[in-house]
């Protein structure tokens, strides 16, 4: 995962699905660490420090921007 960086860190895979979408539609190369593990066991969210959105170095900037419109009060679409 070279050139990679954490953009975002979630508890439960829930929160992030409305963004996990965007990405996926825009094809933007990103990766959820820890979530097949957090998604078999969520207690081990804590102790394994969340799951963390990792995006490549050129598309963090965009994506750290659709997060926080994500989480605008105004936006038709949120993540929980």
């Amino acid at each position: 995962m070279k050139n990679f960086v954490v953009v975002a860190t979630y508890t439960y895979p829930h929160e992030y699905l409305v963004l996990k979408n965007i990405l996926e539609e825009e094809n933007i190369p990103f990766v959820f660490e820890n979530e097949t593990m957090i998604g078999i066991s969520p207690f081990y969210s804590n102790a394994l420090g969340g799951i963390r959105l990792k995006v490549h170095a050129d598309y963090a900037a965009y994506v750290t921007e659709v997060i926080n419109n994500l989480n605008n009060p105004d936006s038709h679409l949120r993540i929980v």
